[in-house]
């Protein structure tokens, strides 16, 4: 199961990649688990500074924009 979390402080382009990572994941039809992170501390244990961010099984995937369906998919696949 890939474990997928938006860090964000639930701004409207946080809420656009969590909009858009769910519809991406559930498109490759994987199981997964989503979880909306807006706790700055976790931000920083990621090193994330720019949100919002995509992390995939614990792996920062995107900070700072919002991608594509399409490369959505191909960043929660690798």
């Amino acid at each position: 199961m890939k474990s997928i979390k938006i860090l964000g402080s639930g701004c409207a382009k946080c809420n656009k990649l969590y909009e858009m990572t769910n519809q991406a994941a559930s498109q490759l039809e994987i199981e997964f688990e989503m979880e909306k992170v807006t706790d700055m501390a976790k931000f920083v244990e990621f090193g994330v500074m720019i949100t919002p961010a995509l992390v995939v099984d614990g792996e920062v995937k995107v900070s700072g924009s919002v991608p594509s369906v399409e490369k959505l998919k191909k960043l929660i696949k690798s």
